[in-house]
This record gives C-alpha cells, structure tokens and sequence, in this order.
C-alpha cells in the first residue's frame, strides 16, 4: 500500500536517535551522505515535500519559495537563528515556519566561555605549537597571556544565551559584567549584570566583548571599524552569534594593527569561507560554528523540530512558531535569530 503519512525532507544528517523518531513517524527522506543541498536539490524538496525539516546552510530565499508548483507548508528549522529563510515570503505564502529555542542556550553559552579563556591564555597557539613539534620545553616568559578573574566582560544583546553567559562569567570567573540590550532586561540583575545605554558604552569599559545579537539589516555590521576602535587598547571580542554582525575586514585590520588583543570567532561573514587573513593570525582562535555541538543539544533540537511538524501535520498549535499556517506575516520579526 502507498505511505499515506506526510512526506518530510531532511535537508542534513542529524542524530540517529532523531532520525528514527523522524522515520516513525513520516515518510521521510534522509541526506544520507550529508552534503549541504544545493539550490535545485531545495527546490526539488519544496516542489515535492509536505514539510522540510531544514538547517543553517539551506538559503531559503524568497526565489526559492517561488517555485511551482511549491507543495511545502512548513518549513521545520533546526536551530533557533532563522535569518536564512525569508520569513516574510513564507508568511505571504501561507507556509509555516518553525524554530527551536530554549534547548541550545547552555551549550552555546559554554562554548563562548571556552572561546574566551583560548584566547586569553592563547590556548590555540599553544596547541599548534605543540603538534608542529616546535616547542622547546617550558620557559617563564613564554605564551604569556592574560587572566579573565576579575576582568570587566561586556555583552551586547541579553536573551537566552547572553544571560547564560553573563551568569557562567560572573559566577565561575568572578568577572564584572555589563551589557547593552535594545530593551529592559530584569533578570538580568539578579546574577550581577549592570546595563549601559549604548554599545559604545559596552564597549569603552570591557576587557571582553561577547556578542549574543540577532542577525538583522539593523545589526549587520553592527560592529565596524569606528566601534572596534572604540574597544579598549588589547581588548578581546568573542562572538558567537552570526558572522555578519561584525565587519570582517575591519576586524582584520584592528587585529593585524595591533588595537585589539585576539578575537575568538565560531560563526564568519561568509561560512564556510574564513579569509586568508584571519587564518593567518596568531591572536585568533577559530571554531567551525560549533556552538551548540553536543549530542545532548543537538537531540534536543532534532526532537523539537520534528515535534513541531507532528503538531503541524495534526492541525494543532505549532510549539515554536516563527510564521504560524496561514498568517500573513511573522509572528516573532524580533525573535532571537543568532543561533543555530
């Protein structure tokens, strides 16, 4: 007999655990070798496909959705960050589009921790030292970096995983934190974090500088040449949110010149592409957008993107929606959209 359940498009590999809930309980189609889709392998799932459980690589542009005739009416994404999906073109068109919050939050924060004890101590440098079988034993002055305890970290934007940052910095490092957030943030002052009404103002005080911002047209490049010159002299940047709210270039150059002290970055303008330049410096520590790379998280959001198709398929509320069925346009245009 035909399979009558919905046919579900899975644009990457995910946890195998996931896969089988997947596979229970839809027709699904696997990317069983993992490639990242190409825009007629997209289209052709659009085309063919009741749902595409989709992912951070996926450009699912509004030309994308145009296709004829478009059989998808959800589009499932792995991740919390959307901004590769044109939300507003799937509201036109009646497709629902969902997300997965809240069970990232504490892996990514992690990571953003890790990146910023690397770079201080400049773990990284060490590393490559090591395994290039350059290092001559142990002398007093060498690789000497800097300490994070007592240090002045500043974070600019305040949801979920700044928060969790804020809380790991001013509990486990002993750190001062303060930070910017478009709106009022009250939980924030109960693990110790002190608000400032610019980035500007982050960014003068703070040894370190975290950022957590969602990708937007209001946040690209967010951090350009004139804010990173307003770091402090050997200040650190981190960021783990999307590659484009910093300027690459100007990045570059407030590293090559000196200005800045080291950068750790798990997200770049252009991924997978990291510029020559920045691979070539030393005070930089680079990760392959890694931030919520555990199993445990990764499960959790395999579980909730097919949660949400299972709600769609019945005709019952979306657990996380962005663009609910039939809405015109989206329910949450400044949601968080800087994890995946």
């Amino acid at each position: 007999m035909p399979d009558a359940r919905p046919v579900v498009a899975v644009t990457r590999s995910l946890p195998t655990e996931v896969e089988q809930v997947l596979a229970r309980d839809f027709a699904v189609r696997l990317n069983e070798d993992d490639h990242p889709w190409s825009a007629e392998e997209l289209e052709h799932g659009l085309r063919t496909a009741d749902g595409l459980l989709c992912t951070v690589t996926d450009q699912i542009t509004a030309e994308r959705l145009a296709v004829q005739p478009l059989r998808t009416g959800i589009l499932a994404n792995f991740g919390v960050g959307f901004n590769h999906i044109d939300i507003e073109a799937a509201a036109v068109l009646g497709i629902a589009v969902t997300n997965t919050p809240g069970v990232l939050t504490d892996a990514t924060a992690e990571l953003t921790i890790a990146l910023m004890l690397m770079v201080a101590r400049r773990a990284g440098q060490g590393e490559r030292i090591v395994r290039a079988g350059k290092w001559q034993g142990w002398g007093p002055t060498d690789l000497l970096g800097r300490t994070t305890i007592g240090r002045t970290l500043g974070i600019i934007g305040m949801g979920r995983i700044g928060r969790a940052v804020a809380r790991m910095a001013s509990r486990g490092l002993g750190m001062s934190v303060i930070y910017f957030n478009p709106s009022p943030v009250p939980a924030a002052e109960a693990i110790g974090a002190e608000p400032r009404d610019s980035v500007e103002a982050v960014l003068a005080e703070s040894d370190f500088v975290s950022l957590h911002c969602p990708s937007t047209p209001a946040t690209h490049h967010l951090i350009d040449a004139d804010r990173l010159a307003a770091m402090q002299p050997g200040a650190y940047l981190i960021n783990t949110a999307r590659g484009d709210v910093v300027d690459e270039s100007a990045l570059i150059n407030a590293l090559e010149n000196g200005h800045l002290g080291g950068a750790a970055l798990d997200v770049y303008e252009a991924e997978p592409e990291v510029p020559q330049r920045l691979r070539q410096l030393e005070n930089v520590v680079l990760l392959p957008h890694m931030g919520s790379a555990t199993v445990e998280t990764r499960v959790a959001m395999g579980l909730k993107a097919a949660a949400n198709l299972a709600a769609f398929f019945r005709g019952e509320p979306l657990p996380d929606p962005v663009v609910a069925p039939g809405v015109s346009a989206p329910l949450r245009p400044g949601a968080d959209r800087t994890r995946r």
